[in-house]
């Protein structure tokens, strides 16, 4: 039996990843599964999106808000201390309330999030 490589990840010695002018992350990736990091200044948004990986957001310091479904009528705000599971191909659209830092952990990995394909976070929505 194949021993599997064990490794370990300092935040403070990962990268930081510009996303937009308002959002950037860290990302930690394993075989099966991701963790981010992701820094919201206040105002930033989400555009609506969704993705067959399933999501687990921990908010560890600020709030977002969310708007659930294709027609984002569930709205819901998720405070530090508070964690939200977004099933696979559930559309969601988030908006930092104040300055935020979310853990963000998929299964399967992003692989838009590792190849640079994740051009939702620049598309303008009609509001």
């Amino acid at each position: 039996m194949a021993i599997t490589s064990v490794r370990l990840f300092r935040w403070d010695d990962l990268p930081l990843e510009r996303v937009t002018d308002d959002i950037d992350r860290k990302l930690v990736t394993g075989e099966r599964m991701m963790m981010a990091h992701v820094y919201l200044k206040k105002g930033a948004v989400v555009p609506k999106h969704s993705h067959d990986n399933e999501q687990l957001t921990y908010i560890l310091e600020g709030a977002l808000r969310f708007w659930i479904g294709e027609d984002g009528s569930e709205e819901l705000v998720v405070n530090a201390g508070e964690v939200l599971h977004l099933p696979s191909n559930v559309p969601h659209k988030a908006e930092a309330l104040e300055d935020t830092l979310d853990v963000d952990v998929f299964s399967p990995p992003r692989q838009d999030w590792l190849d640079g394909t994740d051009t939702y976070f620049h598309q303008k929505e009609d509001q």
